[in-house]
């Protein structure tokens, strides 16, 4: 596993964030477009941590497939396995943004590029050269896309590769809830990691009692290691016999939250490939969640998130200066 060309490799959507970014002299809404989508974001952060990853996803032949693409390299992601569709457009979303930092999306994915990925595009090479494999729901929408996931999460299974799961749930993405309620679950029978927020845990055990989720995750699907993020609360991590909690960093500065999420799952995954899973104290897991609050606090004060991760001195600066 050590000697594997990739610390990490992500598959899903990689598509468009038009976030607001003021209002023109004729009173409209300005719109920046930003590289997003949450497998990407997450390898951006990785490799601002030092680490090696590769995406497996798809794009339009357009002005934004190019765009995304240019991006994704620029960052250092190798997309020898990102294709271009010749027919479809690349996935868009709207970011609406609230006073607080919480936003709302509205896709134009009917259908999206990122959506028409098939399991014969899915390069076994790269997959078997991880040492982890990231996954979320958004590639599980469609029944094409379904399938090319579900193909790659058995292909990482046979190499033993560290499988990572996000559900990432966005609501107006799918046809039924109870549909993304399944595919949750699905992902939950198959990782080793899991990062999951407040809401998800709700929508899927209808309680506000965190803990109560945990356990009901770990008894039912054994996850080595749970991740739960409770916005403004901070975040919580449950592995073995161990229950860890962290308070968040909150600032002034916040902008947006888009890529928080995504920033803490990848400042996560760092911390396993540096030091496994199988022997995590409750001070790493102190460390882990401490670093990973940090780095999502900082990404809430920028635009966007795949180009302006923060470094690991950034996070560590930010962490002491905060008094920890």
């Amino acid at each position: 596993m050590e000697n594997r060309l990739y610390d990490v490799t992500s598959l899903g959507e990689l598509l468009i964030d038009f976030t607001e970014n003021g209002i023109s002299p004729q009173g409209n809404p300005l719109l920046e477009a930003n590289p997003g989508g949450a497998p990407c974001n997450v390898l951006a952060m990785l490799e601002r941590l030092g680490k090696k990853t590769a995406f497996i996803g798809k794009v339009g032949k357009d002005m934004f497939g190019d765009q995304l693409r240019k991006a994704v390299e620029e960052v250092g992601i190798n997309t020898d396995n990102l294709i271009t569709d010749e027919e479809v457009h690349t996935t868009l979303a709207f970011v609406h943004t609230y006073p607080d930092g919480d936003r709302d999306f509205s896709f134009y994915r009917n259908p999206g590029a990122d959506m028409m990925l098939k399991k014969e595009e899915i390069s076994s090479d790269l997959i078997a050269n991880s040492r982890i494999f990231h996954f979320g729901t958004l590639s599980s929408t469609h029944e094409g896309v379904r399938e090319a996931t579900r193909y790659a999460i058995d292909l990482a299974k046979k190499a033993g590769c560290i499988i990572s799961f996000d559900p990432n749930l966005r609501p107006p993405l799918w046809k039924s809830l109870d549909d993304a309620k399944r595919e949750i679950e699905y992902g939950l029978t198959k990782c080793d990691v899991l990062k999951i927020s407040d809401n998800e845990v709700e929508f899927l055990f209808g309680t506000t009692d965190y803990d109560k989720g945990a356990t009901l995750i770990r008894e039912k699907y054994n996850i080595p290691l749970v991740c739960i993020t409770l916005g403004k609360e901070g975040s919580r991590v449950y592995y073995k016999d161990l229950r860890v909690e962290v308070a968040p960093f909150l600032q002034e500065n916040t902008i947006e939250t888009t890529g928080a999420g995504d920033t803490f799952c990848a400042s996560m995954l760092n911390y396993v490939l540096d030091h496994g899973l199988t022997d995590l104290t409750e001070e790493n897991l102190t460390e882990m969640l401490t670093f990973a609050n940090g780095a999502a606090s900082l990404i809430t004060t920028k635009k966007g998130a795949l180009r302006v991760m923060p470094s690991r001195e950034e996070v560590l600066e930010f962490i002491a200066s905060s008094g920890r």
